[in-house]
């Protein structure tokens, strides 16, 4: 892929955007997990879903987590804003921001305290990396380094002079 900026590279960077799959596959992927997020995060509050009892390590951990006091309407405000983002199609990119530690962590529950019910963290790491990787664009000029972040700066303004010139 190149490292100029210019019109070319972003018309390149919106093809490789759907090599991965149709629009609609992004679209029924970022609507599920926005569901999955949006759905669990207002049970955290409305409790209108019922949720099992947690017994050993899992129901200590669960049980400290609600003794803060903040942390349990943190993590659900948090998915049900990220979640509302991704059903609305805005900000993606930032809503998978948010949601990256939130998923890292139920995976870690499930992976070392209750494995037996790993399937729909597995799902929603699956939904969230094929959202991450259709959003790939966004998510370059954080692994740009200063230097190369001001060769770009400095192409661009160079670009813009140069159609200023010629007018």
């Amino acid at each position: 892929m190149s490292t100029t900026h210019d019109s070319k590279s972003t018309t390149h960077n919106s093809k490789a955007k759907t090599t991965l799959g149709s629009p609609r596959r992004g679209t029924a992927a970022r609507i599920v997990l926005g569901l999955m997020f949006f759905v669990f995060g207002l049970n955290g509050f409305l409790h209108f879903l019922p949720m099992g009892q947690h017994e050993g390590p899992a129901g200590a951990f669960l049980g400290a987590l609600g003794a803060t006091g903040y942390m349990f309407p943190l993590i659900k405000a948090v998915e049900v804003i990220a979640g509302a983002l991704l059903l609305a199609g805005r900000y993606v990119a930032f809503a998978l921001t948010l949601l990256a530690p939130v998923v890292v962590n139920i995976v870690a529950f499930h992976l070392f305290l209750e494995p037996r019910s790993i399937g729909i963290p597995l799902v929603a790491v699956a939904l969230g990396a094929y959202l991450a990787w259709t959003e790939r664009a966004r998510y370059a000029p954080l692994f740009q380094s200063n230097g190369e972040r001001r060769a770009l700066e400095r192409e661009d303004s160079l670009d813009v002079g140069a159609a200023a010139a010629s007018r």
